[in-house]
């Protein structure tokens, strides 16, 4: 250790015995030495992500308003009619089912269906400003996610359910007074009754209501509709 301090202790003169190096012995001054050189070169960085650039940022979704809109279609699939992507089309889309037979609509804006004769049942899903005019179900006609949704009921319904439909109008006629109206996270839905026969009514505007009072009595949950008077 005191031979290295003592070397270190020299100040400038630690260099004087070092040997100058001619530009012969230099490779970035000899073409010769650097294509003769045993040092590898640089393996390529592809797959791997350089530290000095941050890596690309994933691509988002497109939202559903700039995705490539599929054709529309009305076709019978087995038992089930399928009517998909119609967008305006400016006429009555109108399907003849039979009892047996159910029927799926989904993404359709803007259009007016007409199902003839009685159909098994009726889905509607993802549709906007869609209208429809059914003659009679043997079970149910389900609404999922369609706002500004209007219906006409000729026949008979037993069970109508709609969920997370914003605006809504039902037109029921004599013979589906009886149908049962289920109704998850609506707003602005109207069912509109029918005037009595051989009277001059109008019809009746009936609001399905929005708000519930909750409540505990004798320690169970007590749930009722707060009507607004006025």
């Amino acid at each position: 250790m005191s031979a290295v301090f003592a070397q270190l202790n020299q100040g400038d003169a630690v260099t004087s015995g070092l040997r100058k190096v001619d530009k012969s012995e230099m490779t970035h001054k000899n073409p010769s030495l650097r294509a003769g050189s045993t040092v590898s070169e640089r393996p390529s960085s592809q797959g791997s992500i350089s530290r000095s650039k941050s890596p690309a940022p994933s691509k988002k979704p497109k939202p559903e308003s700039m995705r490539a809109r599929k054709p529309p279609r009305k076709e019978l699939e087995g038992n089930k009619w399928l009517l998909e992507n119609f967008d305006n089309p400016g006429g009555i889309i109108e399907i003849s089912a039979q009892q047996n037979q159910s029927i799926l609509i989904s993404r359709c804006n803007k259009t007016i269906v007409k199902v003839n004769n009685k159909a098994n049942a009726i889905s509607i899903d993802n549709c906007n400003g869609l209208s429809i005019i059914v003659d009679s179900l043997v079970s149910s006609l389900d609404v999922i996610k369609s706002p500004k949704f209007a219906l006409q009921i000729d026949g008979v319904v037993p069970t109508l359910l709609l969920d997370q439909v914003d605006g809504a109008t039902i037109y029921l006629g004599q013979q589906s007074l009886a149908t049962e109206v289920f109704s998850s996270k609506c707003t602005a839905v109207n069912i509109m009754l029918p005037p009595k026969e051989g009277t001059d009514e109008d019809t009746k505007e009936c609001p399905v209501p929005e708000q519930i009072k909750s409540y505990i009595k004798d320690g169970v949950l007590v749930s009722e509709i707060v009507e607004h008077a006025g």
